[in-house]
């Protein structure tokens, strides 16, 4: 498995390789892989960068020595760490004859359908006229409950969006190992691997694994995140020489996470790309059996609780009977309506609500299994 015939390519890169571990961006490092996207651009590729760095650099020219807590204080690290992070990319891309362009995205620019298709047609837009996006999360408005948490998740979603060939995340690690390699130094590095194996999971965030406290188990949830668009994903160290050609041209280097999962139409991506859900319907057993094994649309007679409150439109969870999350789906109703109609067949929507939008709850076409 290779990233010779990836045609689109995310790359995000990892804060302590742009900052040189926290001394202030590293010109260098970003010329390099600057010039690397000058050569695959050449090649017919469109590439999209996407970038952390910006609070450990403002912290750097605020001269704080430790990060804050206070979210105010980190916003305002972001704000001004974002200002030489985009300059460096731009001076470093324009010196290899590339024009630049900074997207700076929230969770909430993604949740929302009609913002998400914005984001997906600005980036495409940017691609299509050889402009390099440059992407981050816009930590200086950024609150608790739309945060994406970490770049590689962003990343991820960023390869979603775009419906991108592959995603490499450049990391301080030489890729996935079978066992901490700073603590055991003859664990074997894991070369390919399927894309949402459970056992790379436990393998990356187990008990006492200081990778996955520190993010491995980050890049392994969002390699399996970026197959449910058909993008491989490589994970590999951000020094190594020409990592990006060198990718580009076949050569193994790293971990390959190959995109085992089916495919998703993008309206279902979009639904199972979620991070916050307004609410979720509990479903008798006959519905999860429905859902799950005839892909039939949810009707609101297999409803037995609701949890949360939520909008006509919004997109919600499917519990079966365990609790567990089996489906997730674009509601037809409001959960103050749902309850109400819960356990009724849709012959009787009209009479206990004085309409009938739809017949189902949520219809197969806008429901995705998980």
């Amino acid at each position: 498995m290779t990233l010779k015939r990836a045609r689109r390519i995310v790359v995000k890169v990892g804060s302590s390789l742009v900052t040189n571990e926290g001394r202030g961006v590293d010109a260098r490092a970003v010329g390099d892989w600057c010039r690397q996207l000058a050569a695959l651009a050449a090649q017919g590729r469109e590439v999209i960068m996407v970038s952390s760095g910006a609070i450990a650099e403002g912290m750097q020219r605020l001269g704080w020595r430790e990060r804050p807590k206070a979210l105010p204080q980190l916003q305002a690290a972001a704000a001004v760490g974002q200002m030489a992070l985009v300059q460096m990319y731009e001076q470093q891309l324009a010196a290899q004859g590339l024009r630049s362009a900074q997207v700076l995205l929230t969770h909430a620019d993604l949740a929302d359908r009609e913002r998400y298709l914005n984001a997906r047609s600005t980036l495409m837009a940017l691609l299509g006229h050889r402009v390099v996006p440059v992407v981050n999360e816009n930590d200086t408005v950024v609150t608790d409950e739309i945060k994406f948490g970490d770049n590689d998740t962003l990343g991820a979603l960023v390869a979603n969006l775009v419906e991108a060939d592959a995603l490499v995340i450049l990391t301080d690690q030489r890729g996935l190992f079978a066992a901490d390699p700073r603590r055991d130094a003859t664990a074997p590095l894991i070369a390919q691997a399927l894309a949402g194996d459970a056992a790379l999971e436990a393998m990356a965030g187990g008990a006492g694994s200081a990778i996955g406290r520190g993010g491995m188990l980050t890049k392994v949830l969002a390699a399996k995140r970026a197959a449910r668009s058909g993008a491989a994903t490589v994970i590999a160290w951000g020094r190594e020489p020409d990592v990006l050609l060198r990718l580009a041209a076949g050569e193994a280097i790293g971990t390959h996470l190959a995109p085992g999962l089916p495919v998703l139409a993008a309206r279902k991506q979009w639904m199972a790309d979620h991070l916050q859900l307004r609410g979720a319907v509990h479903v008798d057993a006959g519905a999860a059996a429905k859902l799950r094994d005839a892909g039939k649309s949810l009707l609101a007679v297999g409803v037995t609780a609701v949890e949360g409150e939520f909008s006509r439109g919004d997109v919600i969870a499917v519990r079966q009977p365990d609790g567990d999350v089996i489906a997730r789906g674009l509601a037809n109703y409001a959960s103050a309506e749902v309850r109400l109609i819960a356990r009724q067949p849709s012959s009787r929507f009209a009479a206990i609500l004085g309409y009938c939008a739809e017949g189902e709850l949520i219809h197969r076409d806008n429901l995705v299994l998980l």
